[in-house]
């Protein structure tokens, strides 16, 4: 599906300091660190709509995993700089998320990803649907969301 950022710019954005730990010996941010910081974001956004990842295991035995990823690197990040790591939803279907993620300083565009996590059951770890109560949510904060086809108003499982 087609990269659809909400009206007026980024569904949802996380501030990130880069400490000593984030950095190689060179001073700069190591790369699999970004993917860290796109995953802090990923959750805090989770958590911005009211989901807790532990609960939503333990209440409704949901994990979600990171089905696929890529990412490129354009410029580095330094110790002790501020980034911004912003999220779109890209694609919301009955057992997966599609996120495009971007680490910024400033306006400067430091690396970008596309992510999507699959919604596996806490028993089995093979897919299951997203929650109707999650699925609805995530909806709402993209207007316009194109459903899948088959679907009614909310969601075609």
């Amino acid at each position: 599906m087609k990269d659809q950022p909400a009206a007026g710019g980024t569904l949802f954005s996380w501030p990130v300091r880069v400490y000593y730990e984030d950095t190689d010996a060179g001073g700069l941010v190591y790369h699999s660190n970004y993917i860290k910081f796109m995953e802090r974001a990923r959750t805090e956004f989770l958590r911005s709509l009211g989901f807790e990842l532990d609960a939503l295991e333990r209440d409704q035995r949901l994990l979600f995993a990171v089905r696929s990823l890529s990412i490129d690197y354009r410029r580095p990040a330094r110790l002790s700089d501020w980034l911004t790591v912003t999220l779109d939803l890209e694609s919301l279907r009955p057992a997966s998320l599609a996120f495009v993620q971007r680490v910024l300083r400033g306006g400067e565009l430091l690396c970008d990803g596309r992510v999507r996590v699959a919604a596996l059951s806490a028993d089995s770890f093979r897919p299951m649907a997203i929650p109707d109560f999650m699925f609805e949510r995530l909806a709402a904060q993209w207007p316009g969301c194109p459903l899948p086809s088959g679907s009614d108003a909310t969601r075609g499982v």
